[in-house]
């Protein structure tokens, strides 16, 4: 072969590893390396009297409002004094009624039985809307809080693979907001609804993307002042015990949260390739940062604000309750408890406990998942592990 038959050759080969580089992106430039810890706490048998190893602030108290209920998920304030429960092992939606409203639940009614799946849960001008992976639909409330004929509203959700949990709900705006995991652990989503905030206009039931780069942000709410978008994002997994942080993020229209190539305040994860044609540093400069990190793998679920209910403290308005389902993939285990969000001039600032008691050592009764608060005042938190709703509200 002469010179400048091999020049061109050479020349085609170098062109194609830039052209397959460019389509998949560089390799990480330094040595690092995948840390996998499994760490499963052990699962305790519950028993009623437990009740008196969990932990409020003071002038709280804290009951168990309703047990046996399999795995309850997501609530929602219903009429009358009732809450809904969402079951996506289930796939049913349970109605709990308390009608003397004293956060002890005297009755219990299937809504719901065919919706495999089921998960998001939010009402609105007397519909109840629900969602799992790929659908959502809209029921009319009667006023005994049972169901009325099912719309069809959405029906292709992106597949959610790994985070399959749709939350839903209405923002101040009236849009319709869906939150929407990503596919993997660790991953370029090929899909560009994954990773993402969805929001919808219930005019046209037509979707855009509200706001990116965010791994799985289960537990969203508007705050009750400034009427902005918070939400709790899940950090990854198989980086370490200690990091990526779990994120409190000030959630905006148009903004990427740094997912996959950063967490926390555009932290860059060095385990992840150069996006195709770019350097992961140079994109992360252009995210957003979170506002607050917490502890790595405490696995937030549900996040919802005091919102207007009565008889809560004048120092937690403005405050948020954040369930922390529990690590898996921690050295030590982690989370299995409710945080309170504290916020200043509509801006979160820190956290402080607010229910404890679950983990001992090594072992758990408990797995925090749902939060509602009703107008009263009484806040109600789900167990997914053992079936039980607790109530915790003011002292008399």
């Amino acid at each position: 072969m002469n010179n400048k038959c091999l020049s061109f050759t050479l020349a085609l080969y170098l062109g194609s590893i830039t052209s397959v580089y460019a389509q998949r992106g560089l390799p990480p430039r330094e040595k690092t390396k995948s840390v996998s810890i499994t760490n499963y706490a052990q699962a305790l048998d519950f028993l009623p009297e437990m009740v008196n190893l969990l932990k409020v602030p003071e002038g709280w108290e804290v009951k168990i409002a309703a047990s046996g209920l399999g795995k309850p998920r997501m609530l929602y304030n219903g009429p009358n004094g009732s809450i809904y429960i969402t079951r996506r092992d289930a796939g049913d939606v349970l109605m709990l009624k308390d009608p003397d409203m004293d956060g002890k639940f005297a009755d219990l009614v299937t809504v719901l039985s065919d919706f495999k799946g089921v998960h998001g849960i939010t009402m609105k001008d007397n519909w109840l809307y629900l969602a799992n992976n790929h659908e959502v639909r809209r029921y009319p409330v009667n006023t005994d809080g049972r169901l009325g004929a099912m719309q069809l509203l959405i029906n292709d959700l992106p597949d959610g693979g790994q985070h399959p949990n749709r939350t839903i709900g209405f923002g101040p705006d009236g849009m319709l907001y869906i939150s929407v995991g990503s596919e993997c652990n660790d991953c370029k989503e090929s899909d560009k609804e994954l990773a993402t905030m969805l929001q919808v206009d219930p005019k046209t039931w037509k979707r855009t993307i509200f706001a990116s780069g965010l791994r799985n942000t289960i537990g969203f709410d508007f705050h009750p002042q400034t009427g902005e978008l918070w939400g709790i994002d899940n950090g990854g997994d198989a980086k370490g015990s200690n990091w990526p942080p779990e994120e409190v993020n000030h959630i905006t229209k148009g903004g990427h949260y740094g997912w996959p190539y950063a967490y926390g305040k555009r932290e860059v994860d060095q385990s992840r390739e150069d996006p195709a044609g770019e350097i992961k540093e140079e994109v992360v400069k252009n995210t957003m940062p979170s506002v607050l990190e917490l502890t790595a793998h405490m696995a937030p679920i549900a996040f919802t604000f005091f919102g207007n209910a009565g008889n809560i403290p004048s120092a937690y308005a403005g405050d948020g309750l954040v369930a922390w389902h529990g690590s898996w993939n921690a050295k030590k285990p982690v989370g299995f408890k409710v945080q309170r969000i504290k916020f200043e001039n509509g801006q979160a600032v820190g956290t402080e406990d607010f229910l404890t008691g679950f983990l001992k050592g090594n072992a758990r009764f408990g797995r925090p998942a749902g939060i509602v608060v009703n107008p009263k005042g009484i806040v109600y938190v789900s167990d997914d592990a053992n079936g039980v709703i607790y109530a915790i509200k003011r002292k008399n």
